[in-house]
């Protein structure tokens, strides 16, 4: 018997209507309710289970899933379907499970659909949470996929020595108010860039920053880096691409490198922009390299016992821009694009 006592269930999920062209609309998408759904893992599975989500996670990579793809195109998942749940992280709490690792109670984070009930059956991307003595909001963030994605790609791609400079863009999202901290800890000079006032000034006096621009308002993203960083970049761990990774290959350091993680100014541009500075990596001897979290899950456990004792020692601050509601989860992804949320965007669902 599942949860309650209840076998059946109302289900209500976030579905994409039609497929995006430029920026996502809150036409793109609609909450529809399921009634009837089991609230019960199919008996004839041993690896089944039902979460019920409590939170949901918004990323900036779901965009890509938005558009129709032609066979070939370099994309790092399939496209969503029309009409079904889109899929993201999310943090939950099992409510029936036939698999031998999990049991009604568990709370859990991982790759599951936007919706109120959800059955997995691809178990290998569900992780048992660890430290419910923390807010479990942290586990679509810091202490989950965004975490993660900072952590390996500073410490395995970037490789920071103390007393390097690291240049961080969308310093004050998901992924990179946690690079800056994480590059703090390791001894380095941090410099980022963000989209507003109020969030140059969370990263410098929240964050420990030790500078940061609004880059809407700097006219030469030159000048504002060479003011910034006036030794040069060791370490540019790139959020946006576009204008802001042009401008920072200029001024990497020889041996530099440089990480991709994500390129945000680009996702609704009907063309991308070109790159036009990529011969200073010749000279400069930069490493420039993109990667992907889901090769990194393997750290999971020793990145989440570092990252709760620098939260639990208050050497890691959390900024989380939370809405409550599944109605209000289409309006919050859109906001991403447009730099609308302050620090890690999630759904609370009621």
């Amino acid at each position: 018997m599942a949860a309650n006592g209840k076998v059946t269930t109302t289900n209500k999920k976030v579905v994409l209507r039609r497929y995006v062209t430029g920026y996502p609309t809150a036409e793109d998408m609609e909450v529809v309710a399921t009634p009837g759904i089991p609230l019960r893992a199919p008996r004839g599975s041993t690896a089944a289970v039902v979460v019920k989500n409590l939170y949901l996670s918004c990323d900036p990579w779901m965009r890509g899933r938005m558009t129709r793809h032609d066979d070939g195109d370099a994309v790092p998942a399939d496209d969503f379907v029309l009409g079904e749940a889109l899929v993201n992280y999310t943090v939950g709490e099992v409510v029936d499970s036939t698999h031998p690792e999990f049991s009604a109670g568990d709370l859990v984070w991982g790759m599951s659909a936007w919706e109120e009930y959800t059955l997995v059956t691809k178990t290998e991307g569900l992780f048992k949470i660890n430290h419910p003595e923390l807010p479990l909001s942290y586990y679509t963030g810091v202490l989950g996929m965004t975490g993660l994605t900072a952590y390996a790609g500073l410490f395995e791609v970037g490789k920071p020595k103390g007393g390097e400079s690291v240049f961080v863009s969308a310093a004050a999202g998901a992924v990179g108010q946690v690079v800056g901290q994480l590059a703090k800890i390791a001894g380095c000079y941090v410099v980022g860039s963000a989209g507003s006032d109020e969030k140059v000034n969370i990263l410098k006096n929240e964050m420990g920053f030790d500078d940061a621009f609004n880059y809407k308002e700097e006219k030469d993203l030159n000048a504002a880096l060479r003011q910034c960083l006036p030794g040069g970049i060791d370490i540019y761990f790139d959020n946006v691409g576009g204008t802001t990774l042009d401008a920072a290959l200029l001024h990497m350091k020889v041996g530099g490198r440089v990480v991709i993680c994500g390129m945000i100014s680009q996702y609704n541009l009907p063309e991308h922009e070109g790159v036009h500075n990529l011969f200073c990596l010749i000279p400069k001897r930069i490493r420039m390299e993109g990667f992907a979290v889901m090769d990194y899950f393997h750290l999971y456990a020793r990145f989440e016992k570092e990252m709760a004792g620098f939260i639990k020692e208050g050497n890691m601050s959390v900024i989380e821009d939370v809405v409550q509601g599944i109605e209000k989860a289409p309006d919050a992804l859109i906001g991403l694009f447009s730099g609308r949320n302050v620090g890690k965007q999630l759904v609370a669902i009621a």
